[in-house]
């Protein structure tokens, strides 16, 4: 090699989890070096230091060592070539390729180095960019968040017709913020309702497309194909959604409905079944594979977060997994799946009136449906976290297995009505002892004299 390049894993640096980040050390000389990030940590016991490789005592919780392996090789790889490319090229090894190394590049020749807007970004066009933003995340994102990067690419087209102006990069400031929410919140007709008079998206929904257009800016901003700006004007709103659970009793009444007349059915109301007795994301337990799970326990990376979680299985889901799937999950789109599920969810007789409301516009809308009519594939997760609340588990051991980051985001999962709050005070109280009982004894007794 043209000077030394290795992997490294100080257990100098490690961080508050006990885990170590692994990098590429590269040296043109003593004194000009740089350290490459390959955003893949372990604790640093697990490291090889002679043979440069993640040890086989991994824990399982941190992924599989020939998967990393496998990929630190790949960016090792990548890292070389691009050096290799530098040196060919005139162009300072060292900083070149800190300005071009990326974890998640795949180079199909060393010549997309020059053509790849991401790194020579000659191309400012803005929808040309969010083409490239969006392949970067094709392998890294599950398939419905890159839909939802489709949607925000084509909100920007039909503001820029509603407008009659191009937008460039130049745009974004607080007059295109204040005007992009106004056109989303009462002009935008989805493509899907081109017929309906019913104009502008939910309030949820707006928010979502300003998080990750302000996602995609920072990224351009970072791989230097822009230059920065001040994006704080632009916040994410949201309103508390009324998205309703599933209680246990309800998931037992779906889990032994008889449905054995239609094997379609079956098989996906056990796949519901068994999101709800996970907790994961319908992009995760829609295909977990037999070596995901070993001992009555699922080790699985989710697709949108990209960390891992360790589910314990109960009996009903591991039947489920190793009986009824033989651990090959069935195959199934999530419309189709929702659409099978409110079918499952009227048969099983979970039919009680449900109002939902929710702003569109400046108009606030409330609709009422039979209660299977509101059941989604994100129903299990939902119930998982409720159910699991209620009974008493700690939060942040449901957190460990929802993969939920922080507490605002896990309460937001939590629907209890008002009757089952009161239950659970009044259980709380119950485990507190006679002590609090000894106090309404002695106030009543104080209040006769």
């Amino acid at each position: 090699m043209l000077l030394p390049i290795r992997l490294i894993c100080s257990s100098k640096k490690m961080r508050a989890n006990g885990t170590s980040l692994i990098f590429i050390q590269y040296c043109y000389s003593s004194v000009k070096k740089t350290l490459l990030n390959t955003e893949i940590s372990i604790p640093p016991g697990c490291w090889n230091k002679k043979l440069q490789r993640v040890s086989e005592n991994l824990p399982s919780e941190y992924g599989k060592p020939p998967l990393l392996n496998k990929e630190l090789h790949r960016q090792l790889r990548l890292a070389e070539d691009i050096i290799t490319y530098g040196f060919e090229h005139g162009k300072d090894p060292v900083k070149f390729v800190k300005e071009v190394f990326k974890p998640e590049i795949e180079l199909t020749s060393l010549k997309s180095l020059e053509l790849n807007t991401c790194f020579n970004p000659l191309n400012k066009d803005l929808y040309y960019q969010f083409d490239a933003y969006i392949d970067l995340k094709k392998d890294r994102v599950a398939a419905s968040t890159l839909n939802v990067y489709n949607e925000v690419k084509r909100y920007l087209m039909a503001y820029e017709e509603y407008t009659k102006r191009r937008i460039s990069f130049e745009c974004f400031d607080l007059n295109f913020y204040d005007g992009f929410v106004h056109f989303l919140t009462h002009e935008y007709r989805s493509y899907r309702y081109k017929k309906s008079e019913t104009k502008g998206l939910k309030v949820n929904t707006i928010g979502k497309a300003i998080k990750h257009l302000r996602l995609f800016l920072n990224d351009r901003i970072r791989r230097k194909v822009i230059p920065p700006m001040d994006l704080s004007m632009f916040r994410s709103m949201e309103e508390l959604s009324d998205a309703i659970y599933l209680t246990n009793t309800e998931i037992e009444r779906v889990a032994t409905i008889d449905l054995s007349n239609n094997k379609i059915l079956e098989a996906h109301r056990d796949l519901f079944v068994l999101g709800c007795l996970t907790g994961l994301r319908f992009s995760d337990f829609s295909v977990i594979q037999q070596n995901d799970v070993r001992n009555k326990t699922l080790y699985i990376k989710q697709q949108k977060s990209e960390h891992w979680v360790v589910v314990p299985l109960r009996e009903r889901a591991d039947y489920i997994l190793s009986q009824k799937f033989q651990y090959s999950v069935p195959q199934v789109s999530n419309s189709e799946f929702n659409a099978s599920l409110k079918i499952i969810g009227n048969l099983s007789g979970i039919d009680e009136p449900i109002k939902v409301s929710y702003k569109k516009g400046n108009k606030y809308i409330v609709v009422t449906k039979p209660k299977y009519d509101w059941i989604t594939s994100h129903t299990c997760r939902r119930s998982f976290c409720t159910n699991e609340f209620l009974a008493g588990t700690p939060v942040e051991l449901i957190m460990k297995i929802s993969g939920h980051k922080s507490l605002k985001d896990f309460y937001r999962y939590i629907k209890i009505s008002p009757e089952e709050a009161a239950e659970k005070i009044r259980a709380i109280w119950a485990q507190r002892g006679e002590f609090y009982s000894n106090l309404t004894v002695a106030a009543d007794t104080n209040s006769s004299k």
